[in-house]
């Protein structure tokens, strides 16, 4: 399917509005060695929103997907993005001891974002008394894919402790998952079990609904299993989850990360297009405002002579 089969009426998404954007906003978190920025971005206009808070990916900062934030925010959502203390502008050195639980930050960041929405809303001209807190989805890619995941009831064994623990939220009511982190153990590469020894995610209680998003190009150099890796989120966790493969992408998914950013290898609009309003209509879905764009996204996809992409479901 082509971008301009997504721009059809039946998955037309309305025209976008205005958006109000404010960064830093700056959070103070106790423990976590320096306090947690984040950016918020709203529509301009509308009551009623609906929240998506982002995970970024490895490295990165509140500054980046804006191909995602934007879309999500011009089309009635407010997008919330801490930088967590991976992000290349924090500069956590390599043997700084909260290095081995990035991980675990991360989690707790989102978590502190949720505590403090009174401030985030606050400090967003306009925004006051519009958020619709009882619809609220979490969302990452890559390793932001993860964290995200813990708030749905992804499990992780933390490498110092060796347990598991239940970190899921129930504020949060959805999430999607971008080219996330698949089985551990004897599925990774030596490279990733020696540098990431806290990617061993345990699914099997990730029952919150979740759209699961993968490039069927992701040939990741984490696992050994290549691009089918990206899908076990969907495959191995209970409950109600959708799986959109996007042909031809790869870890970037067509250039989500970022507008003209040198990492995307599979630069590709149409892709990114598909991923917005995929994004967009499930999570109108599955937090229960409207679902007739859902629908339409997938029946143009299984209907398109040439389609860009591929979505399966699943019921619990």
């Amino acid at each position: 399917m082509s971008a301009s089969d997504m721009a059809s009426p039946a998955a037309a998404v309305g025209a976008s509005t205005p958006v109000v954007s404010v960064k830093p906003v700056v959070l103070e978190a106790p423990g976590r060695g320096e306090d947690l920025h984040v950016r918020v971005s709203a529509p301009a206009t509308g009551g009623d929103l609906p929240i998506i808070l982002f995970a970024h990916g490895y490295g990165s900062s509140y500054d980046g997907y804006g191909p995602l934030a934007d879309f999500w925010a011009s089309h009635g959502f407010v997008v919330i993005q801490p930088t967590h203390l991976d992000s290349r502008t924090v500069g956590l050195a390599p043997d700084d001891p909260r290095t081995p639980r990035t991980w675990r930050f991360r989690v707790e960041d989102m978590k502190l974002v949720l505590d403090r929405l009174d401030v985030l809303e606050a400090s967003v001209p306009g925004l006051g008394g519009r958020l619709d807190r009882s619809r609220i989805a979490a969302a990452g890619h890559s390793f932001g894919g993860q964290t995200a995941g813990n708030l749905l009831g992804l499990r992780v064994r933390d490498p110092l402790s060796g347990k598991e623990e239940d970190l899921s939220d129930p504020r949060i009511r959805a999430g999607v998952l971008l080219a996330t982190a698949g089985k551990g153990g004897a599925d990774l590469t030596p490279f990733a079990a020696e540098h990431f020894p806290f990617m061993n995610p345990d699914f099997a209680h990730m029952s919150t609904p979740a759209l699961v998003v993968v490039g069927d190009q992701d040939d990741s150099p984490l696992s050994v299993r290549r691009p089918e890796w990206l899908a076990d989120p969907y495959f191995l966790s209970p409950g109600d989850k959708s799986l959109l493969t996007v042909f031809g992408a790869e870890h970037s998914l067509g250039g989500i990360p970022g507008y003209e950013v040198k990492e995307t290898t599979d630069e590709n609009p149409g892709r990114v297009s598909l991923i917005q309003r995929a994004t967009w209509a499930y999570l109108r879905h599955a937090l229960d405002i409207e679902h007739t764009s859902w629908a339409a996204v997938r029946e143009a996809l299984s209907e398109s002579a040439a389609p860009a992409g591929r979505i399966e479901s699943k019921s619990s």
